[in-house]
């Protein structure tokens, strides 16, 4: 097959298109025929690029972690998916990804896809939109009624917690810079602090604080959280603890329950992820430097 793999770390330029085996599916394993693939400009940094669960090189590396495919090939042993059924999924962070033609999955991180979506649409959703779930119910336990402060309200992740909130019947308030503000209001956001050009400080207490930006404003942020409410950062441990409150640092893991409820909202128009750009497998480097020139919303990798 042909796949885009790094050898050693350096950054994307280290990215090529190149032969690669086939991958071999093991018990509770699908092969998928990937279609489109998502990925996280910052993962070439990831140890997990680099090592497998017990430390040892795994070079070379196939990067992008989000995948929409077709079944090809079912594993003796595995249930649940048949081939040619459209699945969409996280893939672990110790595995290759999906920057690929083809990609060996745990069947239990895959969900199937709506037929009403494309698998450029379903590769934009598990790491941003389990990522925004389990931030906002999981680790945040989000109820109607709450209101909520998404930071970076306008990437990725934000879009998504935006909708995901407003759909759960939260009063959201996004924040970022200014040219968000018209993408965060659009996907439901009641209000939006422009952090270039006011304070965020100026913001009542809230029940939960999502970061996704990090820095001196996950710091900050704690003491915008009420007595019982929660900052929840994926960008790093908050470093002061909300008064009264929590505060919580996590990676996100796949999760086909929550796949699924992301399946069910994107069907029904509840729920659209930003798509900033699509590139063919054959320009992977090239979209990742785009990535980190900064355009919005997810780029997605058709193959």
């Amino acid at each position: 097959m042909r796949a885009v793999r790094i050898h050693e770390r350096g950054g994307s330029d280290g990215l090529v298109l190149e032969d690669a085996p086939t991958p071999f599916v093991a018990t509770g394993e699908v092969l998928v025929r990937v279609r489109a693939a998502g990925f996280v400009p910052d993962e070439l940094d990831w140890p997990g690029t680099w090592v497998d669960r017990a430390g040892r090189d795994r070079t070379p590396s196939i990067p992008a972690h989000d995948v929409a495919g077709e079944v090809a090939e079912v594993a003796y042993g595995t249930t649940g998916f048949a081939v040619g059924d459209r699945v969409f999924g996280l893939t672990d962070w110790h595995r290759d990804g999906a920057a690929a033609e083809y990609a060996a999955i745990e069947a239990r991180d895959l969900a199937p896809i709506p037929s009403s979506l494309s698998f450029t649409a379903a590769a934009a959703l598990p790491l941003a939109g389990l990522t925004a779930w389990q931030a906002l119910f999981t680790h945040g336990g989000l109820t109607a009624g709450q209101t909520v402060v998404v930071h970076g309200a306008g990437g990725g992740v934000g879009v998504l917690a935006v909708q995901l909130a407003r759909e759960a019947g939260a009063h959201v308030i996004g924040t970022g810079r200014g040219r968000a503000a018209d993408v965060a209001r659009e996907m439901g956001a009641h209000a939006f602090v422009d952090l270039e050009r006011e304070a965020f400080e100026d913001v009542e207490p809230v029940d939960l604080v999502f970061d996704t930006i990090g820095g001196e404003l996950l710091a900050r942020s704690a003491g915008r959280v009420k007595p019982g409410g929660a900052l929840v950062s994926v960008t790093a441990p908050p470093p002061v603890e909300p008064e009264g409150g929590r505060a919580v640092f996590f990676i996100v893991e796949p999760d086909r329950a929550q796949l699924a409820e992301l399946a069910e909202r994107a069907e029904s128009g509840a729920l659209r992820a930003h798509v900033g750009a699509v590139y063919p497998l054959a320009e992977t480097r090239e979209a990742f430097q785009a990535k980190h020139k900064g355009i919005p919303g997810k780029v997605i990798l058709e193959t």
